[in-house]
């Protein structure tokens, strides 16, 4: 399918910059047609390098663009959204929000115009097109809602759900990440403790994990895959017994939920005056 938008990334973060990479690695549009703004713009040299454009000017970007992505922190968006809401043309722009907490309404409320609003929710694996990334949309931004899923899906894979759902999303899917990877993390500390150099246990731990993933995503249920390795008075079921008597499967749901319950007050329905 053609691709014929450019696209703004408002804030150039850990996140906006994985976008960015995400997108050209993808190929779905040249990196000139990508422009990345950020007030430090030194920071973001890797990209300009890469043909990116690089602004410090949130207007100038988003009149070069059909697409512009929200990629700021809950905590300024609202200085953010008061700062372009004047540039915003719902004839030409799709909004694109990945800030956690803030719904389409509250956004669409503070731009103060009926512009196409789609939010979405990537994680950092964005970067080399491994993300799962959620998407939301109000019945009537469909068309919107088809635009964002065609660039996610280049990136990752893509789920479209409830906006309600969305908080649930970020603790799942994007604070999950860092779940997941302290869990490969503590697993190839254990392979330090019983003789491995740390280099070798890494690979070992993160290649499992992999294989674990790429099980599920073909098909299978875990406790299935799990019975397949766990023989009477075998080492795995005493190391997973260990880990359920240690609280492994109890301290990962609680760290889900209580992800989610943050999330769900990280952004503050309250407009910021626009700056003269």
């Amino acid at each position: 399918m053609t691709f014929n938008h450019t696209i703004a990334i408002i804030g150039g973060g850990n996140l906006g910059v994985a976008i960015a990479q995400g997108l050209i690695v993808s190929g779905l549009l040249p990196a000139e047609k990508i422009t990345v703004t950020r007030r430090r713009t030194a920071l973001l040299g890797d990209l300009a390098k890469q043909k990116v454009h690089i602004t410090a000017d949130n207007a100038e970007a988003i009149k070069q663009a059909s697409i512009v992505i929200l990629a700021v922190q809950p905590q300024q968006l609202n200085e953010v959204l008061n700062d372009i809401k004047k540039d915003i043309n719902p004839k030409k722009h799709i909004v694109i929000s990945v800030a956690s907490g803030a719904s389409i309404g509250q956004i669409s409320e503070v731009l103060g115009k009926s512009v196409p609003v789609v939010r979405a929710m990537p994680n950092t694996a964005i970067a080399i097109r491994e993300s799962m990334t959620c998407l939301a949309a109000e019945s009537d931004h469909q068309k919107a809602l088809g635009v964002a899923q065609q660039i996610f899906d280049t990136v990752g894979a893509t789920v479209i759900i409830h906006e309600e759902q969305m908080t649930s999303a970020t603790a799942l899917c994007a604070c999950g990440i860092a779940f997941f990877l302290r869990a490969i993390r503590a697993a190839s500390q254990g392979g330090i403790e019983i003789g491995f150099h740390a280099d070798e246990a890494i690979k070992m731990a993160a290649q499992t994990a992999r294989g674990a993933a790429s099980l599920l995503l073909a098909g299978s249920h875990p406790e299935s895959e799990i019975d397949k390795v766990t023989t009477p008075r075998g080492c795995t079921i005493a190391g997973l017994n260990e880990m359920e008597h240690q609280g492994f499967s109890s301290a990962l749901i609680r760290g889900i939920t209580t992800a989610s319950d943050k999330a769900m007050n990280l952004y503050v329905a309250k407009p910021v005056t626009a700056k003269n």
